[in-house]
């Protein structure tokens, strides 16, 4: 499952999401882009640099000019490395000397800037010293589908994620539940993620029982019971891409009303992945789902988004939320998570990731969604 590392993205492909990306700072009204370590940066530039450092790495994007990364000079032989490198100029600068000087000299003094989420205020507020007149706007506002289009290779390694994450839960399935803490069924989730080519575990989420009814349940020392619903949700990264499903299974033979709902739940999900469509708004996703959990008398314990965007990150734009009408496009990736949560009994979420295609919309997650019975 693991197999052979894809080749990684060419300087090409970096040097075009760079110039995308500073003409659609452009349309909207800004001067740049200013890109501080996190995953905007590798996803435009392919370098992610050393663990954090005080130190200043940042991207400079602007219309019209080639892109610089100003970047520490002890670190510049690993930046001119990077996959993107040939597509940008490296800035350097040496420990004595003010690298936001350097940086000012790169910027329309008097410009507004879209700045990506990761940068330090340790950072920004040393720019905005510098040039008192810069403004400044967070890069999630101003761009958010920045990163949302995945070209096919994209959708591919997130295809990739998926099946990953799809292997652990038919390993996890067989494994025995009752009389085990949820963090033990946990930590298998996270070894089996890894095993089957995860490089980051990001959440394995085991709600058992009661604790299945919050749905970012911190998975803790509570025993599995005979008779408890739980809810698995995990994912991370595999080659840099993210993985992110939730599957609920039942410890024995489930009640009347335990599978009542779980088949709600199901048909709800199967209503949000139809709803897929080019063309379609984000919303509509959430209001096929919801109203199907309405329908069968449990809309108020349907308390979370439907969905939400999936890449370089596992949670990221755009949301499938009531009041978001950006249409869907060839190439989004995103989750369709629907729930129902019941306090102090027992929750039911089933997820799979989702990629809008030509005429309709691909499932990336190929496990049943039936209830899972295990022991």
């Amino acid at each position: 499952m693991t197999g052979t590392a894809p080749a990684p993205f060419t300087a090409d492909v970096h040097r075009a999401r760079m110039t995308r990306a500073a003409g659609t700072a452009a349309e909207a009204g800004l001067a740049g882009l200013l890109v501080a370590p996190g995953p905007d940066l590798v996803w435009l530039t392919g370098y992610a640099p050393p663990a954090e450092t005080e130190r200043l790495t940042l991207l400079v994007l602007a219309p019209g000019r080639d892109p610089v990364l100003v970047v520490p000079a002890l670190e510049a032989p690993d930046a001119a490395r990077a996959a993107g490198a040939d597509a940008l100029t490296l800035r350097d600068w040496t420990d004595g000397t003010d690298p936001y000087a350097i940086t000012a000299e790169l910027l329309d003094p008097r410009g507004t800037y879209g700045v990506s989420d990761n940068t330090w205020a340790l950072h920004l507020l040393a720019l905005q010293k510098a040039l008192p007149d810069l403004s400044c706007v967070a890069l999630t506002e101003a761009l958010p589908m920045l990163r949302a289009v995945k070209d096919p290779a994209e959708v591919e390694l997130l295809a990739a994620a998926a099946a990953a994450a799809d292997a652990a839960f038919e390993e996890i399935r067989t494994m025995r539940f009752s009389g085990r803490r949820e963090r033990e069924v946990g930590a298998d989730l996270a070894e089996l993620l890894r095993r089957f080519g995860h490089s980051r575990v990001d959440f394995t989420i085991v709600g058992s029982g009661p604790n299945g009814a919050n749905p970012h349940h911190e998975t803790g020392d509570r025993v599995i019971e005979p008779g408890d619903m739980v809810v698995l949700d995990f994912g991370g990264l595999k080659d840099g891409y993210g993985s992110d499903t939730t599957r609920t299974v039942h410890v024995g033979e489930p009640t009347e009303e335990e599978r009542r709902v779980h088949d709600v739940v199901r048909a709800a999900q199967q209503a949000g992945c139809e709803a897929v469509r080019p063309g379609a708004a984000c919303q509509d996703v959430d209001r096929a789902a919801r109203a199907v959990i309405i329908e069968a008398g449990y809309g108020e314990y349907f308390i979370h988004r439907t969905g939400h965007g999936i890449g370089v990150t596992t949670h990221e734009p755009p949301y499938m939320i009531e009041g978001e009408e950006q249409p869907l496009v060839p190439g989004m990736c995103f989750s369709v998570e629907p729930g129902i949560y019941l306090p102090g009994r027992f929750g039911v979420r089933i997820e799979d990731i989702v990629t809008v295609t030509e005429d309709g919309g691909r499932r990336l997650n190929d496990t049943t969604r039936d209830m899972v019975l295990v022991d």
